[in-house]
């Protein structure tokens, strides 16, 4: 893995959000020169197939609450991301 794909996959669901809302933000301003947007656009893309990775790991653990007898939460089988 590179480097920012190690710096990405370190991040937490915010922290990466954050950094792409700030990408989006700064492309849509329309003054970063061309190789400076091809490289943000880049790690956006990433930022953004992280967050979605991270969004559908959040979603199968909901999934798998599993309910007790007097209907509350009993807790959550971990699943594995990949």
């Amino acid at each position: 893995m590179t480097d920012a794909a190690n710096d990405i996959a370190g991040l937490s669901f915010e922290e990466a959000l954050k950094q792409l809302e700030t990408i989006v933000r700064e492309l849509e301003q329309g003054n970063v020169p061309l190789e400076r947007s091809i490289d943000m656009y880049e790690r956006g893309d990433a930022l953004r197939k992280h967050c979605d990775t991270l969004l559908k790991s959040a979603e199968a653990k909901v999934e798998k609450i599993q309910l007790g007898q007097n209907g509350e939460a009993s807790g959550t089988e971990a699943l594995d991301p990949q």
